[in-house]
């Protein structure tokens, strides 16, 4: 099941960084006594009493403002509280409750989304808490006194958000099927790629609602097997928001992400991979996400012989952490090998769910050792006791060893790149973890 979304929304200046940065455990948004600082949407997640969600932080809203940076950032917001579960709406009790508060609270109830409405800046609850009563007069429920700050009230809070998130997580029910994220910069070709995989294969089953986040997923079935397209396009609503803003993408590509098995994150072949595609390739990574890069536009290249591995090279130059990724040259406009795409597909999601048995991975780890001695320091060398695989989705190993400390990073990599070695895995993250374990000989 895939982390609810909480949006954090207010006007400027409120605190929201600073709550977004507490709540996250570390300095992640600008915090600056200036209106207008926190310009990009930024997330985190989160677990509170063993439920994790993830956290939007989002620029503040500025509901009369004609200047075009808080238009973005109220465009921003409006797309932050068309995607989340749950909005929660920060004020300011040291300001008190202003005119903009009144708007702000008018554009989420048209949001028909779950709001849990907190004062800030409560450093001493006695002294203000007469002030935190006046925010009833905003009618959208219960104010929670709260500092950012001081760490005050969070835990309460924090109850409300699980709270109101309760029914809907619950409506969520278990879905076997492979769900496939096409994902990407805004006017990379999405919406193209997807009408082109539904035109080819015409056997859409219907569309349906998609889940606690209001998109429009489509299933479609391929060689027999039923699949959920999600749409991060937009495809089949118009969206206020204007989707040629590239920082505008990351919160729908967050929501798709979370709840998929495969991300296709297209790129566009005339403007070469750019820090954004590397933005979301690591979301994918994180999230354990199988991954195929998707290189759209390739007929309007001019190629020669060795086109294709210089662009492959500069590729995986960028993104270098996902070098299990695979990469196909397409033209969703023309329809050029974007029947790949789903031969890919099906190969990352086997890869994705594959589990190996515990025996052969040991011979593995054991002819890995064998051939690169473990490291050591101070006289103390690196034993690996045993291996097993415990997880899949992403597949995830278990090694057990003498010392945590020991086992350097490299050497972590050098035996994820002996089982890839042996069984591929290409297509998907592969996750090892490491744990102690005493014996007799220490």
């Amino acid at each position: 099941m895939s982390k609810p979304i909480i949006a954090v929304v207010g006007r400027p200046n409120v605190g929201k960084s600073t709550l977004f940065n507490t709540l996250a455990g570390e300095k992640i948004s600008i915090v600056e006594d200036t209106p207008g600082v926190t310009r990009d949407r930024i997330y985190a997640d989160v677990t509170w009493l063993n439920h994790s969600f993830t956290l939007i932080d989002t620029g503040g809203i500025e509901p009369d403002s004609d200047d075009q940076m808080l238009t973005h950032m109220r465009a921003q917001a409006e797309l932050a509280m068309e995607t989340a579960d749950c909005i929660l709406f920060l004020t300011d009790v040291r300001q008190g409750l202003v005119d903009a508060d009144r708007q702000v609270a008018d554009m989420l109830r048209r949001a028909v989304k779950p709001i849990v409405l907190a004062v800030n800046k409560v450093d001493n609850f006695e002294k203000y808490m007469p002030d935190v009563y006046e925010f009833y007069n905003l009618g959208i429920g219960e104010p929670h006194p709260i500092s950012a700050s001081s760490k005050l009230g969070l835990g309460d809070l924090l109850d409300a958000v699980l709270e109101v998130l309760g029914d809907r997580i619950s409506e969520e029910e278990d879905d076997d099927r492979p769900k496939i994220a096409i994902v990407g910069k805004p006017n990379v070709g999405k919406s193209s790629l997807v009408n082109k995989l539904l035109g080819e294969e015409r056997v859409i089953v219907s569309d349906i609602a998609g889940t606690t986040r209001d998109a429009i997923d489509t299933e479609l079935k391929v060689n027999g097997t039923e699949y959920v397209l999600i749409d991060t396009a937009g495809l089949r609503r118009k969206s206020k928001i204007k989707e040629n803003i590239e920082k505008y993408s990351i919160i729908r590509t967050v929501a798709a992400i979370e709840r998929a098995d495969v991300a296709v994150l297209m790129i566009d072949a005339e403007e070469g991979v750019t820090e954004q595609d590397a933005k979301i390739a690591g979301l994918a990574d994180d999230r354990g996400c199988g991954l195929i890069i998707a290189v759209n536009k390739w007929d309007a290249i001019e190629k020669n012989d060795k086109t294709v591995k210089e662009y492959t090279n500069e590729i995986r130059k960028v993104l270098s952490f996902v070098p299990y990724a695979e990469i196909i040259f397409i033209s969703a406009k023309t329809g050029q090998r974007t029947g790949r795409v789903f031969e890919e597909i099906e190969t990352v999601i086997a890869n994705h769910s594959m589990r190996i048995q515990t025996g052969v991975l040991n011979e593995i780890m054991t002819e890995a050792v064998a051939m690169q001695q473990p490291p050591s320091d101070k006289g103390k060398r690196l034993k690996l006791f045993y291996m097993t695989q415990v997880a899949v989705k992403p597949p995830t190993f278990v090694i057990f060893v003498n010392k945590k400390e020991l086992m350097h990073f490299s050497y972590q990599r050098y035996i994820e790149n002996q089982i890839r070695g042996t069984f591929g895995f290409s297509g998907t993250p592969i996750r090892i973890l490491i744990r102690e374990r005493k014996n007799e000989n220490g």
